[in-house]
């Protein structure tokens, strides 16, 4: 029976892949991979030897009737990202969606994320919070934090290393100096570490020691 299978992979540590996701990668059909190059490593350490095509935000909107007619014809497809969930900030949306309105089985396992880890090591909040990924690059993101600013949950963020000093100095423009943040970075990985303080003292942090890999910024909300 076909099924749309979205498997998580490691964000750093191979370690973190599970058995079941190994598993479905090595009995489905196809995988998609958001790039064949990153996952042909992933593939080649665990011994899997399933066919991979790519599926990334470039291309997905033409490939999603093609995979719902293989999906259809009885195929099962594995989707991956580069690392954690594909879905969150990576593609899988629009063919997950596509699958539940042609009534195909999507079964997502749970595994690796960025998000969470970050959001449990910030010491913040943790019972009610907001995702925003990464915010928009210009068009947006003014009115995005106006509308972020009197937000009383914590907030999560994906921040490029080479955008987050300019995203820290927004902290303190618009939601104030002294707002709570917590920067991790490398999770999983053997450089992983968080920054805690205040939005200033995060920034003056990050200004005298220049930022590497990839970052998850956490923001006490509104008091």
């Amino acid at each position: 029976m076909s099924k749309l299978y979205i498997v998580p992979t490691p964000i750093g540590n191979l370690e973190d892949m599970t058995f079941r996701a190994i598993k479905v990668l090595k009995e489905a059909d196809l995988i998609l991979a958001e790039d064949t190059r990153t996952s042909g490593k992933l593939m080649k350490h665990f011994e899997i030897s399933t066919h991979m095509h790519s599926h990334h935000m470039h291309n997905e909107h033409k490939t999603v009737d093609n995979l719902i007619a293989r999906l259809k014809g009885g195929e099962t497809i594995a989707l991956i990202s580069d690392a954690g969930t594909p879905a969150i900030s990576d593609p899988g949306f629009l063919l997950t969606r596509a699958c539940v309105e042609n009534n195909i089985e999507v079964d997502c396992l749970p595994g690796a994320t960025a998000f969470v880890p970050a959001l449990v090591n910030s010491g913040l909040p943790n019972d009610r919070f907001i995702f925003e990924g990464f915010l928009p690059e210009k068009k947006g993101r003014q009115t995005r934090y106006l509308a972020l600013a009197e937000e009383t949950r914590t907030m999560i963020f994906y921040v490029s290393p080479h955008k987050l000093v300019k995203t820290l100095a927004e902290f303190v423009q618009y939601f104030g100096a002294e707002r709570q943040v917590s920067i991790s970075r490398e999770l999983s990985k053997l450089h992983e570490e968080t920054i805690r303080g205040t939005a200033e003292e995060v920034l003056k942090h990050f200004e005298a020691k220049a930022p590497k890999g990839e970052i998850v910024a956490v923001v006490g909300g509104k008091k």
